[in-house]
């Protein structure tokens, strides 16, 4: 007993003696309080490098050129020749003169940068007459170097730190990069690294002669973290190469998952403008482009009508509720008489009668309405019904931001009966006045992430994961073992629907969906796009959308796309994402044909038109 007395005793004596030590170091020691106050040490930042970003297969999707700031102590600064240090680094005498001015007032004792990002052959002619410059020395940092022109949207890019960004964080100084956007900003903290210290010491000419005591007061930096992306980059590529001169957006999942394999805006830019000493005047020139909107990630930001690739979930939702089963059948008249002069058209032959897997394969607006009326209708009240139409909606991921790794989205609208009590101010309303929900036209909006999370539940039979871009890795886990949300639709309701989404490919309205040797599963949808001119509803012209995925029994992609103004589903959107399907299931493209005209394809006319090329829908 009395050793094991002593045992405790001797370890709470060393802890003590190291909590000392420690506080001595931290707190008492003023020695690195002393290296800084002393005019004859100079300390600098020791930046590590940005860590390195990649694709799911391991390809280098950024890494790292080197580059040099001149910077400036203020209180060191001698007289010198301004224009022969103007031609050196290429900077305009007036932007020397405000840069000095700024860097007096930040601070006459700490570093501010006075040139950014010159290039090695400036470098290089520069070091030779520092000696002419007291008080200026050249930091040595690493730019970003994006090795592909695509996926801009994906990665993000960084830029020097602002004042907001000083004042938030004081690990950041004047001079700094931050992550801007993407993944760039979501994994900052890991892709920076932590900064570590350098004290030089200087003669009495204020020239620096070595480091201060070999380095004895040095402090390492911390090496930044390498990130692995879910995406593949190949098919991002083709993906944007698709979208060239169209508007909008498209996203591949791999359901199983959850990882986002494509997130493809259009049109997009190069990352490559974005950096180096252009990047400001590039941003600026994105930033001005009202139009076309480059910065504007409509796979995450856009909101649109899910027209009629909604349906599915309809049916899924009455399955579940028991409103309709797999014989349920309705006739179609090119479309029925849902209130007093108050008709839903429909594409149906006259006579047609349709069960649910031949609704969904035709698209059949009317089943699809009487079933919605028959959904809202089936609880006590029409605002219970909206109500519980919406928790439904909502467990697959519409109506909130899922929660995926980009700092960016909008959630979308789900209504209830509280936005329709407002939106009718008091009015009676019922299930007649909503019954565009039933074919996805609407109040409902959704963004292309949404609409490829929901197909990825489908795909499961009642279950996603939340969509995200980083190979997620703990020591204690695999690689992405994350939860699985179920929806509350069960699974045993989902293979009549899966059926007739198979049958829409194979039979129905997208037919040209079809892939030789595989099995996809697709919906299309035709979203009517409406504008107020001068206080008058206009139509203008609809928007393409498709979802889809393959393969029907074990999927590995799902893919939903949206092209603004694109007419109808099976034009632009459904050959986009079965060509993206191909692609990545069989790295192999068997209708060179279809590829052709949707890698030349344009719409580029049809945004020209004066009221087209100003209003999209998109709900920004």
């Amino acid at each position: 007993m009395t050793r094991i007395y002593l045992l405790k005793l001797l370890t709470i004596v060393i802890s003590l003696i190291f909590l000392i030590k420690l506080f001595g170091l931290q707190v008492l020691n003023k020695d690195y309080d002393k290296l800084s106050q002393n005019n004859a040490i100079l300390e600098i930042e020791d930046y590590p490098e940005r860590g390195f970003i990649y694709d799911r297969k391991g390809r280098i999707l950024v890494s790292n050129q080197p580059a040099y700031d001149v910077m400036i102590i203020p209180e060191n600064l001698s007289p010198f020749d301004t224009l022969s240090f103007c031609s050196l680094t290429g900077i305009e005498k007036k932007e020397l003169i405000s840069n000095l001015e700024s860097a007096r007032r930040f601070s006459m004792r700490l570093p501010s940068v006075i040139v950014n990002q010159i290039s090695k052959e400036v470098y290089a002619k520069l070091q030779e007459q520092m000696w002419k410059f007291q008080g200026f020395f050249i930091q040595r940092k690493s730019i970003r170097d994006y090795r592909f022109s695509f996926g801009a949207n994906v990665l993000g890019y960084v830029s020097e730190v602002n004042n907001q960004d000083l004042m938030r964080d004081n690990y950041y100084r004047q001079g700094d990069l931050i992550g801007r956007q993407g993944i760039e900003k979501s994994y900052e903290n890991e892709l920076r690294g932590k900064k570590g210290k350098k004290f030089l010491q200087k003669d009495r000419f204020n020239r620096i002669i070595g480091p201060y005591k070999n380095g004895k007061y040095d402090i390492e930096p911390v090496q930044a973290k390498n990130i692995n992306l879910t995406i593949d980059i190949e098919l991002q590529s083709y993906g944007e190469k698709l979208m060239k001169n169209k508007r909008g957006g498209v996203v591949a999942i791999e359901p199983e998952t959850g990882e986002v394999l494509a997130l493809v805006t259009a049109p997009s830019y190069d990352p490559k403008i974005l950096v180096g000493r252009q990047r400001s005047d590039n941003y600026k020139m994105l930033a001005n482009d009202t139009v076309s909107k480059p910065l504007f990630d409509r796979a995450l930001l856009a909101q649109y009508s899910p027209g009629s690739t909604l349906k599915p979930l309809n049916a899924l939702i009455a399955l579940q509720e028991g409103v309709i089963n797999n014989e349920t059948q309705h006739n179609c008249n090119k479309g029925f008489y849902y209130a007093k002069n108050a008709h839903m058209d429909c594409n149906c032959k006259y006579g047609s009668k349709n069960d649910l897997i031949k609704s969904i394969n035709k698209s059949c607006n009317t089943f699809f309405s009487k079933t919605y009326l028959s959904l809202i209708n089936n609880s006590k009240s029409t605002a219970e019904g909206i109500d519980n139409w919406k928790k439904y909606l909502e467990s697959f991921g519409l109506g909130n931001y899922l929660g995926y790794d980009l700092p960016i989205g909008r959630p979308g609208l789900i209504p209830n009966s509280s936005f329709y009590n407002d939106l009718y101010k008091g009015e009676n309303w019922s299930a007649t006045n909503i019954i565009s929900n039933g074919i996805g036209q609407g109040e409902v909006l959704a963004t292309p992430i949404q609409l490829a999370n929901y197909t990825s539940a489908i795909a499961n039979k009642g279950f996603y994961i939340t969509p995200h871009f980083v190979k997620i890795k703990d020591e204690k886990k695999p690689y992405n073992e994350m939860p699985k949300i179920t929806t509350a639709v069960d699974t045993n309701n989902f293979f009549d629907v899966i059926d007739g989404m198979y049958k829409v490919v194979e039979e129905g309205t997208a037919r040209i969906a079809k892939i030789n040797g595989l099995k996809v599963c697709g919906k299309t949808g035709t979203v009517e796009n409406f504008t107020i001119i001068k206080g008058k509803k206009t139509q203008l012209t609809d928007h393409s959308i498709f979802i889809a995925f393959a393969p029907k029994e074990n999927p590995k992609i799902a893919v939903a796309a949206f092209i603004e103004n694109g007419y109808w589903g099976s034009r632009w959107a459904a050959p986009i994402s079965s060509l993206m399907i191909e692609k990545y299931l069989n790295n192999t493209i068997t209708r060179p044909r279809l590829e052709n005209r949707m890698l030349n394809g344009s719409l580029e006319l049809e945004y020209n038109k004066p009221i087209s090329g100003e209003n999209f829908n998109i709900n920004e």
